[in-house]
């Protein structure tokens, strides 16, 4: 019996990964009930990874954590004995600003360090921080504090909340939160590669989707980089090469502060795909078919479905697309894909924030890779 791999990521603003899986499933199945299928809910750091790690050994627990604007909210967090994975946007994600209003300017990181508190009470041993769809670009100055790193203006008093706070900054202490972490294996998941400042840094690539203006960029940037300088002050010695390093702009800079922390960074894609046994699966399958929202440019860094053809190459598998968008050149796509579909090739109508119409086009995609699979016109296959 021929066997299918379904395995995307979320498509952002209309469907979740499983959700996607599914729908995909529900065409591919109606137009030929005879194929195997399995669905793999995936994700690569950002929102969707606790849900993702709990298809595998992990379990969910909660944690009451201050959200981005400082308000509570209740986070999930997901837990395997002594490891723990933080989802950041679970924390301080874009979707828990109050009525959706954006705060680039003071969105506070604060919450994660609470998170980590939580996982460090239960003895964890190794604490994943899944990386990715934040409000927050504070190059996670919450975090250190709420871990005891001394953040202060000139007076004294603590720096304020989110990346406007660190302009103020004038003295760094790192001491005790460093201590905190001492001997606990930090992970950080991401599927980005951009450094902490300048025109790749995270206030200028991610800033304006958190609603930050040209000046808001401008603002954010420098007083970055002015949190970089007291921290090389205060004789962090390698301050100034992690802020370069890639992957310390991923979440506002919650990679740069996982690297003070002695973080390290690995690809949020890889490590799931791992955690999830998807070389087993990939073994087995016959083809696969993975997307996500947006095939684009970034999606060539490392982001989850060209992490999954890289390993699907390794077994021989052919891999097929299906995305919300594609601006992707066809022989760009065609490196790692044999077919891209989008829906925006299908509709005219405007599916990004449609779950219903998504779900439906995604149906649709699945029949279509039924037929050229099969190698039958629509018209021999179940359904039209």
């Amino acid at each position: 019996m021929p066997s299918v791999l379904i395995a995307p990521d979320k498509f952002k603003g209309s469907l979740t990964a499983d959700e996607v899986a599914r729908a995909v499933a529900d065409g591919l199945l109606a137009a030929a009930p005879h194929i195997r299928v399995t669905r793999l809910a995936l994700a690569d750091g950002g929102e969707g990874s606790v849900a993702a790690a709990c298809k595998g050994r992990f379990h969910v627990e909660t944690v009451t954590v201050t959200g981005p604007t400082g308000e509570a909210v209740t986070a999930p967090v997901a837990v395997d004995g002594r490891t723990v994975l933080i989802e950041a946007a679970a924390v301080c994600g874009l979707g828990l600003l109050p009525e959706g209003r954006s705060a680039p300017l003071t969105a506070t990181s604060r919450g994660i360090g609470h998170a980590i508190q939580y996982a460090l009470a239960g003895e964890a041993e190794t604490i994943v921080l899944a990386l990715g769809g934040v409000a927050t670009t504070d190059g996670g100055a919450g975090l250190l504090q709420s871990l005891g790193a001394v953040l202060a203006r000139e007076d004294g008093t603590p720096i304020g909340p989110g990346g406007r706070g660190l302009a103020d900054l004038h003295t760094v202490d790192l001491t005790e939160a460093r201590a905190a972490l001492a001997g606990v294996d930090l992970v950080l998941a991401t599927d980005v590669d951009n450094p902490l400042l300048g025109p790749r840094g995270t206030a200028a690539v991610y800033g304006p989707q958190k609603g930050a203006s040209e000046q808001d960029v401008e603002e954010l940037d420098a007083a970055l980089a002015n949190f970089v300088r007291h921290l090389k002050a205060a004789d962090v010695t390698d301050a100034a090469g992690l802020a370069h390093a890639a992957g310390a702009g991923a979440a506002g800079g919650l990679g740069f502060a996982g690297m003070l922390l002695g973080g390290r960074v690995c690809s949020g894609a890889d490590y799931f795909l791992t955690l999830l046994g998807a070389d087993a699966l990939l073994a087995e399958a016959d083809f696969v078919v993975t997307g996500e929202g947006s095939l684009d440019e970034q999606s060539l860094a490392g982001k989850l479905p060209v992490a999954l053809a890289r390993r699907a190459r390794r077994h021989g598998v052919p891999v097929h697309a299906v995305a919300g968008r594609c601006t992707l050149p066809p022989e760009r796509a065609a490196l790692h894909f044999d077919s891209v579909q989008a829906l925006t090739d299908l509709t005219d109508l405007d599916c990004a924030q449609d779950g219903a119409l998504s779900a439906q086009l995604l149906a649709r995609c699945g029949r279509n890779l039924a037929a050229q699979w099969a190698g039958l016109a629509p018209d021999r296959l179940n359904v039209p």
